[in-house]
């Protein structure tokens, strides 16, 4: 199982939302779409400082259903906002779906000498509760701090979840694939696709500060 799910669901469209784009889903229209929808959710959350318009924010988006409005996020350019999002959005469904598994890597991988190097410059990577926390703040249109802190905290938790799984597999807490002690391909592969996240969230803070996170 992929510690950051891969989605590959046909984009759905509701006509309520979607009236424009009747006749089925043009790439160029959904494309759009996702642009519209992953500025407004992120501008939105900024408006106000009230707790219960943050609450009524979130019920809309639970009315309107993430998931529909994340599967047009999925094909994105890596570093574009919608992009970041749908990494958002993976890295919150991993976590939710086995908070203790992820909490355990991130645990292992905060005890690691590397954890200082990678993630430089970030004040203190969230723990597994802390990114759904984050994460629902911002796919719910409620966050309204440093974007590009949150962005650069998600790939920190990335990096130290990467670390822990590598971790765990070389001190024999994982299973191997030989009592030589390998390392299976899927913890290559899924430490390789965290680090990637990783790097893409860090290049999408970094453009969202220049002003080009589009």
């Amino acid at each position: 199982m992929s510690d950051v799910p891969r989605h590959h669901k046909p984009v759905k469209f509701s006509p309520e939302q979607f009236e424009a784009h009747e006749g089925g889903p043009d790439p160029a229209r959904v494309s759009e779409a996702a642009h519209l929808a992953a500025h407004a959710l992120v501008s939105r959350g900024r408006a106000s400082d009230d707790p219960e318009i943050s609450r009524r924010l979130i019920e809309l988006t639970d009315e309107q259903g993430l998931e529909g409005i994340a599967e047009m996020w999925a094909e994105a350019p890596a570093v574009s906002l919608p992009g970041a999002l749908w990494r958002l959005y993976a890295l919150r469904a991993a976590v939710r779906k086995d908070p203790v598994r992820m909490g355990r890597y991130f645990a292992a991988g905060r005890g690691t000498a590397q954890v200082s190097h990678v993630v430089a410059g970030v004040a203190e990577p969230p723990g597994a509760e802390e990114i759904t926390s984050m994460a629902d703040a911002i796919l719910s249109g409620a966050f309204n701090g440093d974007f590009d802190v949150a962005l650069d905290r998600f790939a920190a938790f990335c990096r130290v979840t990467a670390l822990g799984r590598i971790r765990l597999a070389d001190t024999g807490q994982m299973p191997v694939l030989d009592p030589g002690g390998a390392r299976p391909p899927s913890t290559v592969a899924r430490t390789q696709r965290l680090e990637r996240t990783a790097e893409e969230l860090e290049a999408a803070a970094h453009q969202w500060r220049r002003g080009h996170l589009d």
